[in-house]
C-alpha cells in the first residue's frame, strides 16, 4: 500500500483518487500516512518482541565468505540452470545484500517519512523529501526483484514459495540446490537429535 500510494502521488495524481483510496473512501495522502505510521509501528514492536531473531537476521546478513564470490559470478546462469555454486550461509549471498539494501533504504524511508510528518517546510523537510523519493527509486526495483524470486517463476528457483506461503515448508531438494549448508547443519542436527553421531568434517 505504501508503494502504490507513493508512486500514485509521485507520479502526479494526488487529485485523481486511485482504486486503494476509491475502495477504502479515504484519499491517497492519508493512506499513505497511516500505512507509513502502521510501518513504524511493526518496526518497533519487532524490534522488541523479536530482538534475538533481529540480531540473528543481522548477523547472517552481514557475515560473508570468500566463497561467495563464486556464488555470485555464476548466480545469472543458475536463475536459468539451478545449478547454483555452494554457499553456507543461513541465507545465500544475493539474499545477504538484498537484506542489507532493503534495511538501509526502509530505514532511510521510515525516518524521512516520520521526518516530513513532524515537519512543515524548511530545509531540513527539502533534505528528507529528496531523501524519501531517492530511497522509493532505489527500493523498489530491489521489492519487486525479491517477489520475483520468491515467487518462483524464475526457473533456478522453483519451490521457493512454498517456504513463504505454505507455512515454512521447503522441499528438501530445493533446500539441497539453494541452501546446502543450512541444510546439512540440520540434517546433522536432526540425527543427534535422533541418537546419531555428527560425521566428521
Amino acid at each position: 500500500m505504501l508503494l502504490a500510494t507513493g508512486w500514485w502521488l509521485r507520479l502526479g495524481q494526488e487529485g485523481r483518487p486511485s482504486v486503494l483510496a476509491r475502495v477504502t473512501g479515504r484519499p491517497d495522502t492519508e493512506l499513505h500516512d497511516w500505512t507509513g505510521w502502521a510501518l513504524v509501528a511493526v518496526v518497533m514492536v519487532g524490534l522488541v518482541v523479536g530482538v534475538r531473531a533481529a540480531a540473528t537476521f543481522v548477523l547472517e546478513s552481514v557475515r560473508f565468505r570468500r566463497q561467495d564470490l563464486n556464488w555470485l559470478l555464476s548466480w545469472p546462469r543458475a536463475v536459468l540452470t539451478g545449478r547454483f555454486a555452494r554457499h553456507e550461509g543461513h541465507f545465500d549471498p544475493g539474499q545477504r545484500i538484498a537484506n542489507v539494501v532493503l534495511v538501509v533504504l526502509l530505514a532511510a524511508l521510515v525516518v524521512s517519512g516520520v521526518g516530513m510528518a513532524r515537519l512543515h517546510g524548511g530545509p531540513v523537510f527539502v533534505v528528507m523529501l529528496h531523501v524519501h523519493r531517492w530511497s522509493t527509486y532505489a527500493v523498489t526495483p530491489v521489492i519487486l526483484g525479491h517477489v520475483l524470486v520468491a515467487a518462483g517463476v524464475l526457473p533456478g528457483y522453483r519451490g521457493v514459495w512454498r517456504s513463504m506461503h505454505l507455512g515454512g515448508r521447503l522441499d528438501r531438494e530445493v533446500a539441497r540446490r539453494l541452501w546446502p549448508g543450512w541444510l546439512e547443519r540440520h540434517e546433522d542436527s536432526d540425527r543427534l537429535h535422533a541418537g546419531g553421531r555428527r560425521p566428521v568434517e
